[in-house]
């Protein structure tokens, strides 16, 4: 047995601890914890103009990956700290637990509640470097991996106030460097719609891209974008909003209904994106449902043989966006992704059910019509359940009838099955043939799947392809989904490595998003990379998956023109053996697991790209015509 003392037992001194434990400060050393590292300093800036005290943020990427954010609010405070005994600079980046949002004189409501931020983005990067303009003059101060480099020194003066912020992520701990540049520009977005009058600028100069974000019309101009495409029921935001000046409370609250099927709701709590919710969306959805019920009841526009509305039937269509401020929220982790206040909840059901209350007593004909509408979609998901117990009953979706395509494997514990489901019946049947049958399932899937977001839930389920992995995979969909009925924990999309395929694969991610997301959250879906390219020189045989490492390859000394490519057209091309060495084998393979980071930009994407509005599709193909690599013509 291993020695185990006193001396086994470590002290993490300051920063150490977060180089150590990344993941515990920023979710995790991939590409999310990378992009959370821009959101803490953009944070910063953007709880100075919560202050009241800055205009303008910057945001600079550059050639070599240095990020650089630049406000004009009042600048760190650059004095030694009379605690700590040193510069308040340094002290702010090296020290966890140390800010100006613990004294509520200094930020009445902020973002960052923690005091760990800065220091972990100073702590995860190859260097920072920070210039504050304060006091009519420019300080500056370098840190490299979280130790200071130099000490505090005036390099200059200045005629205005603010904080400049350059760093480098440590390639050390995230690897390559790759940002993600449409939820960058989607975050500044939303950040400029959540905070009106604030002028946003970005700088892309590895994609030569600037970007400018400023909206006057606040969230009720964010849910009028969300819904361009979409047919409102009525012409008006619905808008409120209720401040409370001993508290510091604010909420905001604008949605408007429309005639689609799925609700679109999204909360923030002191401008930080909630996407996993909490106690103030918890308290809008309690108000509206008791809302509709009560107006329903009184005007008796509901039945009074028929049951209350559901919260689901209300919600069809509707797109909202819940803001709360206050002085003490208490998220749940650092990154901050559902608030936990428990008396949040109630203040924002009061204020909800009175503010809506007196919007349908000023607007009773749109009252009744979105009652209406409610009424039936409470129709129709009734009579929908009850068709799909009558199917079930009769065993057409019941896991004993499985189609007759899918050809399953011998493990029946779920946690061990994966399910792929392949692009055309010729790479299904090399699959079959490659596969391992004890915990590999194959579903081959012919052409192109129905585009369930132009297309009606009845259409949906017509669809034989969609049918057949609705059944496969056993859990239903919508409300009648229930995850303890899944068959295979490991769900892999394998196309081929062309437009086709992608197309393939964006229309399975499509319906898989729309109506089995919790699959999604809960990390169950993957996507395959098969290799472009097989190298043979001599016996030795090597897969490439990229033009990239092809062109590496040739450039290596004493290799160029001495071995035999062949470029793969499709996964028909490969015979069992090749693709279950490249594509298949656990012990080989690339799987790309695939995550919601932000589900108002998912919900965005996918409402232009796979919708029936071409203008919206157009305009982001014209906007982001500099970023395309492969193009079907």
């Amino acid at each position: 047995m291993s020695q185990y003392g006193a001396e086994q037992i470590k002290v993490l001194e300051d920063l150490e601890a977060v180089r150590m434990r990344p993941g515990m400060y920023i979710g995790g050393t991939g590409q999310d914890g990378l992009m959370h590292l821009i959101w803490e300093i953009v944070d910063n800036a953007i709880d100075e103009h919560l202050a009241g005290a800055c205009t303008e943020i910057k945001v600079t990427v550059h050639e070599d990956n240095r990020i650089t954010v630049s406000d004009n609010g009042r600048g760190i405070p650059t004095e030694i700290h009379p605690e700590a005994g040193i510069n308040t600079v340094e002290l702010v980046y090296t020290k966890l637990h140390a800010g100006g949002k613990f004294d509520t004189g200094s930020y009445k409501v902020s973002g960052g509640l923690h005091g760990v931020g800065a220091s972990v983005v100073n702590a995860l990067s190859e260097f920072l470097e920070v210039e504050v303009r304060r006091n009519g003059k420019r300080y500056y101060q370098r840190f490299e991996r979280g130790q200071k480099a130099c000490d505090l020194k005036v390099i200059g003066e200045a005629s205005d106030t603010g904080t400049t912020v350059t760093f480098l992520p440590d390639r050390q701990i995230f690897g390559e460097i790759k940002y993600d540049f449409a939820r960058l520009s989607h975050r500044l977005k939303e950040l400029a719609y959540l905070n009106p009058g604030l002028s946003i600028h970005l700088d892309n100069r590895i994609t030569g891209i600037q970007r400018h974000f400023q909206s006057e019309g606040g969230i009720a101009a964010y849910v009028k974008e969300l819904n361009e495409g979409r047919k409102p029921l009525h012409d008006d935001i619905i808008y409120f909003r209720d401040e409370n000046g001993a508290s510091g409370f604010v909420l905001e609250v604008a949605m408007q209904f429309t005639d689609e099927y799925d609700e679109n709701i999204y909360s923030f709590a002191n401008v930080i994106n909630t996407n996993e919710g909490g106690t103030h969306l918890m308290g809008f959805k309690t108000a509206l449902t008791r809302v509709f019920n009560e107006y329903g009841r009184e005007k008796k526009i509901i039945p009074q043989d028929a049951e209350n509305l559901d919260g689901r039937d209300i919600r069809e269509g509707l797109t909202a966006i819940v803001s709360v401020k206050l002085r003490n929220p208490q998220f749940e982790g650092q990154t901050k992704t559902k608030l936990g206040n428990p008396e949040v909840q109630e203040r924002v059901s009061n204020i909800v059910r009175e503010q809506l209350e007196l919007y349908f007593n000023n607007n009773p004909g749109t009252a009744r019509l979105l009652l209406e509408k409610a009424l039936r979609a409470q129709e129709a998901r009734l009579a929908a359940k009850k068709a799909r117990q009558l199917v079930r009953r009769k065993g057409l979706l019941s896991s004993s009838t499985l189609p007759g395509k899918l050809a399953d494997c011998a493990e029946k514990d779920p946690a061990k099955c994966e399910l792929y489901i392949v692009e055309g019946d010729s790479a299904g049947g090399s699959a079959k043939q490659g596969r391992n049958r004890e915990f590999q399932a194959i579903l081959p899937l012919r052409g192109k799947v129905l585009n369930v977001e132009k297309a009606a839930l009845n259409k949906l389920l017509d669809n034989k392809e969609l049918n057949a992995l609705i059944t496969a995979l056993g859990t239903g969909i919508r409300e009648e989904f229930d995850i303890e009925r899944l068959r295979y924990h490991k769900i892999i999309l394998m196309c081929d490595a062309d437009i086709d395929g992608a197309h393939i694969r964006t229309l399975l991610l499509t319906f898989l998003f729309r109506n089995l997301r919790q699959l999604i959250e809960r990390g169950h879906v993957y996507i395959a990379k098969p290799p472009l390219y097989q190298v043979k020189k001599g016996r030795q045989v090597l897969y490439l998956y990229s033009d990239e490492e092809l062109k590496a390859l040739r450039s290596q000394d004493g290799k160029d023109g001495h071995f035999e490519v062949k470029r793969y057209k499709g996964l028909g091309e490969m015979n069992p053996q090749e693709l279950w060495e490249t594509t298949m084998n656990p012990e080989k393979r690339i799987l790309k697991q695939v995550t919601i980071s932000d589900a108002l930009q998912a919900e965005e994407l996918f409402r232009v790209l796979m919708g029936s509005e071409v203008g919206p599709r157009r305009d982001f193909i014209l906007e982001n015509s500099d970023m395309i690599t492969n193009l079907d013509i």
